[in-house]
């Protein structure tokens, strides 16, 4: 036998051996990811918590409205001017005061003397007695701004909600004011964004001060309205893939049931509950699931930072097209433009 022939049996041997090493590393790598793996599971069992929001459904009175953005404007101002070269004899008048129709304003040395040709408030003065004008120049401008005009779009999705003579309120963004008010005219030659038509409706505001033309306001257009009903706030309820509402109850053994309810007007805030509860009933909603630290970080590096819960399929049930208000103390909080 030759010594070639000799060695192959050792070599065999050994990488057998090597392998068989290899083997047991591997073996032991994977225990080792079996253990943490079964650690992270544990500890995620053990602190996983789910929470949950209590609501109670009360009585009272619900109503929505459609919604509309605008802007205020004079409607009656006047601005004077010189009719021809001449010398400012006398001014009646100063910045602020408030004047009637007919009242003095000023002389000229032309013999002109200007009166005002409505009821209003001298706006703006912008001569002196003394000063020299000359034709066309500006004298001084008198404005109402106790009758004022309110111009706003609507699209066409809301255009046959609203008539010339449908009251209305007008809300001042900026100072909170709210006048009553109704439609005074509508323009239903259309003007399109996109592919929405959009047609121009006015109101009249009788305004009681601290409000000027160019402020922003909302005009509200009330639509269905629930007296004495029962109310729920609508982030209680939960909805099942055919979006039909329900609420989680307890029951006689501590238990949460699911209680399926008859919804009503609803004001994106609230909603009425025509069946399934009553005044005074509490109902359950989930809120949020805590667990630790350190199981958090590991599910956020694994999946990339989603949120996992275990809620059922639930559906919000959120008009976007309508923006409403509720009287009787149910504009927010727990127990809707455009």
């Amino acid at each position: 036998m030759s010594e070639k022939t000799a060695q192959n049996p050792l070599k065999k041997e050994k990488k057998k051996k090597r392998i068989v090493r290899r083997l047991i590393a591997a073996l032991a790598i994977l225990v080792l990811l079996g253990g943490i793996g079964l650690y992270a599971v544990a500890r995620l069992q053990a602190e996983y918590t789910v929470v949950y929001d209590d609501y109670r459904a009360t009585t009272g009175t619900i109503s929505n409205s459609l919604s509309f953005s605008g802007s205020l404007a004079l409607k009656d101002s006047e601005t004077h001017t010189a009719s021809s070269s001449a010398t400012v004899r006398n001014v009646y008048v100063a910045d602020g005061d408030e004047v009637k129709k007919g009242d003095k304003l000023l002389r000229l040395s032309s013999g002109v003397t200007v009166t005002a040709g409505l009821d209003g408030r001298v706006n703006a003065l912008s001569v002196q007695k003394g000063d020299e004008v000359r034709s066309g120049d500006t004298l001084l401008q008198v404005a109402d701004f106790t009758h004022m005009r309110v111009s706003f779009r609507v699209d066409e999705y809301d255009i046959s909600d609203v008539h010339v003579g449908t009251a209305c309120t007008v809300s001042a963004t900026a100072t909170e004011k709210t006048f009553r008010s109704q439609i005074g005219s509508i323009n239903y030659i259309s003007s399109s964004t996109g592919n929405v038509a959009y047609y121009t409706a006015t109101a009249d505001v009788e305004a009681d001060g601290g409000v000027y033309p160019g402020m922003q306001v909302t005009v509200s257009v009330p639509q269905e309205e629930a007296a004495d009903v029962v109310v729920l706030k609508q982030d209680a309820l939960s909805f099942t893939a055919e979006n039909t509402a329900f609420v989680y109850m307890m029951d006689g053994d501590g238990k949460l049931t699911e209680v399926p309810v008859e919804v009503g007007v609803s004001n994106g805030n609230y909603v009425e509950i025509k069946a399934g509860l009553a005044d005074g009933d509490t109902v359950y909603v989930e809120s949020k699931q805590e667990t630790s630290n350190a199981v958090a970080s590991l599910f956020s590096g694994l999946f990339g930072g989603q949120r996992f819960n275990n809620n059922s399929q639930r559906q919000r049930n959120n008009n976007n097209n309508r923006n409403v208000t509720m009287p009787g103390g149910f504009g927010g909080g727990s127990g809707g433009g455009r």
